[in-house]
């Protein structure tokens, strides 16, 4: 028997129409719960029901972003993006899990628990901020270039060391339960000053035993003793990668390490406001990576002009534009692969020299070749429906795009996969498998040749 949502006195935020909606959305969840659990026709009732507690969360969006316009409340921006994310991220990715297993009941308690999750800790933050009951839980993130950066190291990461295809699906991770988890806080320091990072992890059990316990051979479906201390030493090794990725961090040490229940690990969310907080979908399991570390905010953004610097800025300014848009400005490469995975790593290994952008399909990059004309376009071989050589096909029938030069991007070393590459007559062709060192000597050397 599921534990049913109760609506509690400290979920009202004062604003009838809100907290009437909130309170239906709860019932909404309960009512899904005994959907569950019919025998009959569950998973029919299941569909539909998700369908109306969708609608009616859209609409609830909707309605309360318009409340607080007409108010004048100066965090609608922010609350919105909170609410885009789980909009546009959270719920797809939960309905793709839920048609792939055609509505199981496990896949139907994680959508709710999920959904149950976030709507909880959103009224008691996000919500209550609107009324100046209490300061936003998002005031103090980084910057979202910063954000990105962070993303994509994670995402390359997990690729790296597990194989597995992630997407983010909340920039805004509160928090929330998602099924039987395992919770994580490691916090870094350098020697040199008092600054700390605590970072704060969740994973989903059956991600761990997807991702360690199968690299270390493990029969069992279930946490022990000796898969949760190799879960702790891969999560160390996993926190000092990222780290090495960012100068400000890349020195740190692990000061601290805490195994924590959910309880504990809410009670920090509640207390604490982070600098990022993700949330990921790796297809084997949820699990979030969050950076509580203030001093990250004191960067800035950038050198305040004053009236003793101001003509010395400016000309800086004037001279970085110069040289950006001028006769030595960076080479525009498009990089055209099916898998985020493939197209972060090469903008990650490019983007230091060179200007990239990314595109998932032929017709994607027909769009972004129309909006911003490359230098080079770095085109997988093998995607589906429209592939390689038919997007090739397409650009060599435009006269306008007819000499941009392509190469091809494989992961078949075949020599007859070869072959058929050559016939094609592109500008080369790059092996995925080969090291980034050698794949960026190959693209700095194709544009030697084009200068001579």
């Amino acid at each position: 028997m599921y534990n049913e949502l109760v609506w509690q006195d400290n979920f009202n935020i004062g604003i009838e129409s809100i907290d009437k909606e909130h309170q239906r959305l709860f019932r909404i969840i309960n009512r899904l719960h005994r959907y569950r659990e019919e025998e009959k026709d569950s998973r029919w009732l299941c569909k539909e029901g998700i369908k109306y507690f969708k609608g009616h969360v859209m609409k609830h969006f909707s309605d309360e972003e318009e409340y607080m316009a007409s108010i004048g409340y100066t965090g609608l921006e922010r609350h919105r993006k909170i609410h885009q994310s789980f909009r546009d991220n959270t719920l797809p990715a939960l309905e793709r899990e839920l048609e792939q297993t055609q509505y199981a009941p496990n896949t139907v308690d994680h959508f709710l628990g999920v959904c149950a999750g976030w709507l909880i800790g959103h009224t008691l933050t996000e919500d209550q901020a609107i009324t100046g009951r209490q300061g936003s839980q998002w005031e103090d993130l980084l910057s979202s270039e910063e954000i990105a950066a962070m993303e994509k190291v994670i995402v390359q990461l997990m690729f790296d060391m597990f194989r597995l295809e992630s997407q983010v699906i909340s920039d805004a991770y509160a928090g929330e339960k998602f099924g039987n988890g395992v919770y994580c806080r490691l916090v870094y320091g350098n020697r040199s000053d008092a600054k700390r990072q605590q970072i704060l992890m969740a994973f989903e059990e059956r991600l761990l035993v997807e991702t360690v316990g199968r690299i270390m051979g493990l029969q069992s479906n279930k946490l022990d003793t000796m898969l949760m201390n190799a879960v702790r030493y891969t999560g160390q090794q996993f926190v000092g990668r990222v780290l090495e990725n960012f100068p400000e961090s890349c020195n740190y040490e692990l000061k601290e390490e805490n195994l924590l229940s959910y309880e504990q690990f809410q009670k920090v969310f509640q207390r604490e406001k982070p600098q990022i907080s993700l949330l990921f979908d790796t297809g084997a399991g949820y699990f979030s990576y969050c950076v509580i570390a203030p001093h990250l905010l004191e960067k800035g953004v950038g050198t305040p002009l004053e009236a003793d610097n101001a003509l010395i800025e400016v000309e800086r300014y004037l001279s970085r534009r110069e040289e950006q848009t001028g006769t030595n400005a960076r080479k525009k490469i498009l990089v055209v692969d099916d898998s985020p995975t493939i197209r972060q790593a090469m903008k990650s290994l490019l983007s230091a020299e060179y200007e990239v952008a990314l595109a998932e399909s032929g017709v994607a990059a027909i769009r972004a070749i129309t909006l911003n004309r490359p230098d080079l376009v770095l085109l997988d071989y093998e995607m589906p429906v429209c592939d390689g050589k038919m997007t090739l096909e397409m650009l060599r029938s435009e006269e306008a795009f007819a000499s941009i030069p392509v190469i091809f991007l494989t992961g078949e070393g075949d020599p007859e996969v070869v072959r058929k590459l050559l016939s094609l007559k592109p500008a080369g062709y790059l092996l995925k498998y080969l090291k980034q060192k050698d794949i960026k000597k190959k693209i700095n050397e194709f544009f030697a040749r084009q200068k001579g």
